[in-house]
């Protein structure tokens, strides 16, 4: 078993590295064509930032080729195995830990957050010391993750009773303008912030994969058109979440 795993893994790397490249070739472009014909300056620090190129290349082929081989076939053989068991419970609850637990995990959200609470520190919204910062940040992280583990509970109810996914968003964001004109000014751009941070490395692989292997699983359910928008859901409630306790803290 490992010695066919292993050809299999180094030319799935192989491509991925191909790809990376590939991917990385506009930006790097773009970023050669600015600093020689438009500022004419030398390229500061050409060894660290070449040395930081090839890393983010071989980490984005990492990631993409441990997406490819892990977390996607185990979502979705989760999502399968708790939709066999029949129970409505476990499983709402599998998608409620696996939205929360992905999101307290992200990275993206984690700078964010911390950036956030040092805004709110030196806007005077909370006291400007490390503790009250780092609880600050403690606190908007997880009502992102409880919103997201909501939005995943509700991502999933809608592909097991076919609630139309337009609504749904179209409502949330009408929720979101509503809230947006009561909420504290200081907050608004944070809550908006982070409904696009929370959907990041984490997050995104193993709910789209969750979705999908559920859709593929329950009778009448196309992993086209059912499987997705679990992402879009996770994307909304953060506003209305961070909105809501800036209503309640500020």
């Amino acid at each position: 078993m490992p010695s066919a795993f292993l050809p299999k893994l180094l030319k799935a790397l192989g491509g991925a590295l191909r790809g990376a490249c590939r991917d990385l070739a506009p930006i790097v472009l773009v970023i050669a064509a600015f600093q020689i014909l438009v500022l004419r300056q030398p390229f500061p620090e050409l060894v660290s930032a070449l040395a930081g190129l090839a890393l983010v290349i071989v980490g984005l082929a990492l990631f993409v080729v441990g997406l490819d081989i892990g977390l996607f076939p185990l979502g979705e053989t989760l999502a399968e195995e708790f939709a066999r068991k029949g129970s409505l419970f476990w499983l709402l609850l599998f998608a409620f830990s696996l939205g929360f637990g992905t999101t307290v995990a992200e990275p993206a959200l984690i700078a964010v957050t911390r950036e956030g609470a040092r805004a709110a520190a030196e806007a005077g919204l909370i006291n400007d010391m490390p503790a009250s910062i780092q609880r600050y940040a403690l606190q908007v992280r997880l009502t992102v993750a409880l919103s997201v583990g909501l939005a995943i509970v509700i991502g999933v109810l809608r592909i097991l009773r076919g609630w139309s996914l337009p609504v749904l968003i179209v409502g949330g964001y009408v929720l979101v303008m509503v809230m947006t004109l009561f909420a504290p000014s200081e907050i608004v751009g944070l809550a908006y912030d982070l409904g696009g941070v929370t959907t990041s490395t984490v997050t995104v692989p193993l709910v789209t994969a969750l979705g999908v292997g559920l859709a593929r699983t329950i009778r009448g359910r196309d992993p086209l058109t059912d499987g997705f928008g679990l992402i879009a859901l996770a994307s909304l409630t953060p506003m209305i979440f961070v909105m809501a306790l800036g209503l309640i803290v500020h």
